[in-house]
């Protein structure tokens, strides 16, 4: 089973930066299409940026310009740039890994593993 741990989150002040990253375990990881998602309180998981095994990437018109996914193989990991943070970015942010296709997907139905989350605060 695919293991996902995701690092980097905390608490910045409008316009500030963070960059999360997603560390991979348990299947060949090069091959792996990998997205990130974010749930905010009272509102449904959604879609943030997905990059493909080949590394094709896709971002939210919400985030595009300011965030940008990115993955290093060897080191079995995932990234994302966060710049220009707004409150409304706050959110829990999931890492999840897509083992079907490899393409990368912008729907959750189809990520089979997920990580635990990790908490993204943005003040004003």
């Amino acid at each position: 089973q695919v293991q996902l741990v995701e690092s980097g989150g905390g608490l910045v002040q409008a316009g500030g930066s963070l960059r999360l990253s997603c560390a991979a375990s348990g299947r060949t990881f090069s091959s792996t299409a990998m997205g990130w998602f974010r749930q905010a309180p009272g509102k449904e998981r959604e879609f943030v940026a997905t990059i493909s095994g080949s590394g094709n990437t896709y971002h939210a018109g919400s985030v595009e310009g300011r965030f940008t996914i990115s993955r290093v193989n060897a080191k079995n990991t995932v990234y994302l740039q966060m710049n220009s943070l707004k409150p409304e970015d706050t959110a829990v942010y999931y890492c999840a890994a897509e083992t079907r296709s490899g393409y990368g997907s912008s729907r959750i139905s189809e990520y089979d593993y997920w990580g635990q989350g990790t908490q993204v605060t943005v003040s004003s």
